[in-house]
């Protein structure tokens, strides 16, 4: 009987020091360790943010490297740049898009930026119309597409035209405008 009553209080003593353990020292650990996850997740969350501000921030400094003038007189402010006309033929002549005419107008020179406008009348169609203002979006250069205009040969469809002419190419008139900054002394 003495061993039986023995076994039972070690047994007692055992379940509740198992309770006790188990309500008041094992019930913080998986509290704090979901605290320690939630802190973890928060700053990797955070990392990634910062990686990614710094990437984008690199791709800023190098746009506005490109696009930064010394005075209002540098090259990349003047009217009819020669590299930027450069630039658009080169993607007119790999899109297959034929220009008419490509205008500069007149340039407006402000405290921190000049912007040169240009206006080109193209022959193109809306596919066409549409990769190449992507390839203006896409490139190093601040380039606004200020107003574009399509003639949709609707009057000519009316009257007698050449049957060999393609109806997709339409007349395009196209305003855009490049931004140059003006480094402050």
């Amino acid at each position: 009987m003495k061993r039986n009553l023995i076994l039972l209080i070690i047994l007692v003593l055992f379940g509740g020091s198992a309770w006790g353990y188990y309500n008041w020292v094992y019930s913080e650990y998986p509290q704090k360790i979901r605290q320690f996850d939630r802190t973890i997740q928060l700053r990797d969350e955070k990392l990634i943010s910062a990686q990614i501000i710094h990437q984008q921030l690199d791709l800023v400094a190098n746009l506005i490297e490109k696009n930064l003038a010394f005075s209002k007189s540098d090259s990349l402010a003047e009217i009819a740049s020669l590299p930027f006309i450069n630039y658009v033929t080169g993607i007119l002549e790999e899109l297959k898009i034929d220009m008419n005419k490509l205008e500069p107008g007149k340039k407006s020179a402000r405290l921190d930026y000049v912007r040169v406008p240009y206006t080109l009348t193209l022959d193109a169609s809306y596919q066409q119309l549409g990769k190449f203002i992507n390839r203006l979006e896409k490139s190093e250069r601040l380039i606004t597409v200020e107003q574009f205009e399509i003639d949709n040969a609707i009057r000519k469809s009316g009257a007698k035209t050449d049957k060999t002419q393609d109806r997709s190419i339409h007349e395009i008139v196209l305003k855009i405008s490049t931004l140059t900054l003006i480094k402050q002394r």
